[in-house]
């Protein structure tokens, strides 16, 4: 099991509409990942299982596009990913031990953002 590194990729505008499949579709033209998932692919997922890295189906909580050929993070992508480490849309299965990192990933993204994760707020 693996947490992604962090990438910093640039953010998308805010005001950008998210739909995670619509996105992932994307990634079969836009981001060469006809196949199987590659380094782009894998870089706009969150989390992913390393032992089955040549499966789509590997791969969680989707944060980016393909945005006029580059890859960037969504906000409402990386808000739709944080409400769902809180629970929502039934959660996510990850190992225990992930859980922290997939967080810290996610809150350099809301800091990015100028947002406090759900999971730092009071």
């Amino acid at each position: 099991m693996s947490v992604t590194a962090f990438q910093d990729l640039p953010l998308a505008d805010r005001d950008r509409e998210w739909d995670g499949a619509a996105a992932e579709n994307r990634f079969l033209t836009g981001a060469g990942a006809t196949e199987k998932p590659n380094e782009k692919y894998r870089d706009a997922h969150v989390w992913y299982d390393n032992e089955n890295k040549d499966n789509f189906t590997a791969y969680k909580l989707l944060i980016a596009d393909v945005i006029n050929g580059k890859l960037r993070a969504v906000p409402r992508g990386v808000m739709a990913a944080g409400a769902i480490m809180q629970g929502s849309r039934g959660g996510v299965d990850l190992p225990d031990s992930d859980i922290d990192r997939v967080k810290s990933h996610l809150a350099k993204y809301y800091d990015k953002m100028a947002n406090t994760a759900p999971w730092q707020r009071d």
